[in-house]
C-alpha cells in the first residue's frame, strides 16, 4: 500500500472514532468519549494533512469523507443500533463506487 493511502486510511479511521465518540459523548456531557472526539479529530486532520504531500486536496477529501460516511454508518448500525434502509444502502453503495472510481481510474489522485 502506498504511503499516501496508509496515511489517509489512518485519517479515516481516526475520524470515524471521533464521530462515533461524539454520539457516545451524549452532547459532550461524558468526559472520556468527549476526549476521544477531540483526539480522534486531531489525529484525523494531522494524517489528512500529511496525505496532502502526495495527493491533491480534492481527491484526499473525497476519499476521506466518502469512506468516513460509510464507516460511521456501519458503526451507527453495529454499535448504536441505528437502522439503514434500502435507500441508505444504495446511497452508501454509490459512495463506495465513487471512491473506487477515483482510486482505480483517476490519474489526478496523486501528485
Amino acid at each position: 500500500m502506498p504511503r499516501a493511502y496508509l496515511l489517509l486510511l489512518i485519517a479515516v479511521v481516526a475520524e470515524t472514532i471521533g464521530t462515533a465518540s461524539m454520539q457516545a459523548s451524549q452532547q459532550f456531557t461524558r468526559l472520556w468519549p468527549s476526549v476521544l472526539v477531540v483526539v480522534g479529530y486531531g489525529v484525523a486532520f494531522y494524517f489528512m494533512a500529511q496525505t496532502l504531500k502526495y495527493m491533491q486536496v480534492g481527491m484526499v477529501y473525497a476519499i476521506w469523507s466518502g469512506l468516513g460516511i460509510v464507516l460511521i454508518a456501519i458503526f451507527g448500525w453495529l454499535i448504536f443500533g441505528q437502522k439503514i434502509d434500502l435507500g441508505g444502502l444504495v446511497g452508501l453503495g454509490l459512495i463506495v463506487a465513487g471512491v473506487l472510481v477515483i482510486h482505480l481510474f483517476s490519474k489526478t489522485a496523486m501528485h
